[in-house]
């Protein structure tokens, strides 16, 4: 049997288009999902949209639209098509708007209300509608500029709304000891270590119960007994990770999927990793497999936000770089958990670096000297030692760096196969080589060895860039499809085709 793996985006808001920040976690759960197919896991990618809330329904009327048409216009002109941009293969796409999802929010709800965690309460708080979240002291800072003298939420710096509402409540206090043992029994439940550490401390304070619903709006999904109520849109969009996969209505499907690990920003990791537990736990489902609450990325030393003109879209860095150098550079460039800044001149930097004069330039030099001295055929001959024992080492290490969710190291185990080449061209330095027939056997074997590393480095670097890696597998020589080969078994392929002249995988980018 394979083993089971399902890996989820969140669900992104559609108040806007897409930046770059949606695009890393995109890319990145996109990566992990490739690789497991890669190793013959069972393998299931989730993505999607969340389309209701208040703020919403006031964007969409301020563009003079009903909320269906705008997140209907949003996620046909720019969620989908920026998956399609990116490469991004993932297996469902799920919409809040969709009836599969309704359906199963229903079905939750009423479970939850029948094993009696839910009731009917007052409630007052305050309200960042940015965030679609109530906000604690904590979550504040004091605001600048026009909001001088107020505090105002730390993400999108505005000031709160205060909301007094009678609404269903989730028990949501009753679950705080239940989730510390959850951490202590499995560490690895949440990570990073920071992330987890942040998560502990938050529920040691003590948990409130969850308002769940609200009447001053109605764009959302009923609550089935009181139709006057919607579901809060946090409660309701976090179900997506099981209304997906057949909650309530396929359970065989559900069985397969289900449980998931979810790949999210750490903003939102508290949703993740405590109140999706406890809602979890409250309807006796099997808790997720692990929640990675991974960094921000930074521009000019502020999380990526349009709200802030920070945001940047994919597609400028696509149309100059690549789609391949994009995945390429925001896998490698930042240590997955970690926060990293973005600049252009880093970007071209490792792209010349890394991957033209690198990657793209090892390749071409090889299949050259295999076409010279060998009229194309890649010598069938024993691979030295010393790269065999290297490809070995990479592909474990690459392996272990994967199932840590360490992606970048992933990539940089890969890449060390690369570097080592390029230096070991220099001293072996066929070129020598050819001139002398007595070492004929020589040349061959360092052929080979440069092949034999660089089909294994296409096989391990396929997840992060498949296009690339496809053309460098079929240049050296490699059958078939490059995700077709088992990626736990790269350093086993053996070169002994014909390679083939392929223009440049990394052409020179002049920038303005």
């Amino acid at each position: 049997m394979p083993e089971r793996f399902t890996v989820t985006t969140p669900i992104y808001y559609v108040n806007d288009v897409p930046h770059i920040g949606h695009a890393y976690n995109e890319v990145a759960t996109d990566v992990l999902a490739r690789w497991h197919r890669q190793r013959g896991d069972d393998t299931w990618m989730l993505t999607g949209t969340d389309e209701h809330g208040q703020k919403i329904m006031r964007t969409a009327a301020a563009n003079g639209v009903s909320p269906q048409e705008w997140t209907d216009r949003l996620v046909e002109t720019a969620w989908i098509p920026q998956l399609e941009l990116l490469d991004i293969a993932n297996d469902d796409f799920i919409r809040t708007t969709d009836e599969r999802h309704k359906v199963g929010v229903r079905i939750f709800l009423e479970r939850l209300k029948e094993a009696g965690y839910i009731y009917h309460g007052e409630f007052e708080g305050h309200y960042c509608v940015g965030c679609e979240e109530y906000k604690t002291p904590g979550d504040l800072v004091p605001g600048t500029g026009e909001f001088e003298g107020q505090q105002v939420c730390a993400i999108h710096s505005r000031p709160l709304e205060t909301v007094r509402e009678a609404n269903y409540f989730f028990k949501l206090s009753e679950f705080g000891d239940r989730l510390l043992a959850l951490y202590d029994e499995r560490p690895d439940y949440v990570q990073p270590e920071h992330v987890r550490n942040e998560v502990r401390q938050f529920v040691k304070q003590g948990l409130t119960d969850l308002s769940i619903s609200r009447n001053t709006f109605d764009w959302g999904i009923k609550v089935p007994w009181d139709e006057t109520h919607v579901v809060y849109v946090w409660f309701e969009a976090l179900l997506n990770y099981i209304t997906a996969n057949g909650y309530g209505v396929d359970e065989e499907r559900f069985a397969r999927r289900w449980p998931a690990t979810h790949i999210v920003g750490k903003d939102i990791a508290r949703f993740h990793a405590v109140i999706w537990p406890a809602m979890q736990m409250a309807a006796g489902i099997e808790i997720s497999d692990h929640v990675f609450g991974h960094g921000w990325l930074l521009v000019g030393g502020e999380k990526m936000s349009k709200s802030k003109a920070t945001g940047i879209e994919p597609k400028q860095i696509t149309e100059v770089f690549g789609v391949d150098a994009f995945r390429y550079y925001f896998m490698s460039a930042i240590a997955f958990g970690s926060d990293g800044s973005f600049s252009w001149e880093d970007l071209d930097a490792r792209y010349h670096s890394e991957l033209a004069n690198g990657l793209g330039n090892l390749a071409s030099r090889v299949i050259a000297m295999v076409h010279k001295y060998c009229d194309g055929v890649v010598p069938d001959v024993e691979i030295d030692a010393d790269i065999a024992t290297l490809v070995t080492d990479a592909v474990a290490r690459a392996e272990s760096a994967i199932d840590a969710f360490q992606i970048h190291d992933g990539v940089d185990a890969a890449m060390s196969i690369v570097e080592r080449l390029n230096g070991y061209i220099t001293e072996q330095a066929p070129w020598v080589l050819a001139k002398d027939v007595a070492q004929r056997e020589r040349l061959a074997a360092v052929l080979a060895s440069n092949v034999h590393g660089i089909g294994a480095a296409a096989i391990m670097l396929a997840p992060v860039m498949p296009g690339s890696a496809q053309k460098l597998w079929t240049a050296v020589g490699g059958e078939g499809e490059v995700a077709a080969q088992p990626i736990q078994r790269a350093h086993e392929w053996r070169g002994t085709g014909r390679v083939t002249t392929v223009p440049p995988l990394f052409p020179r980018v002049e920038q303005a």
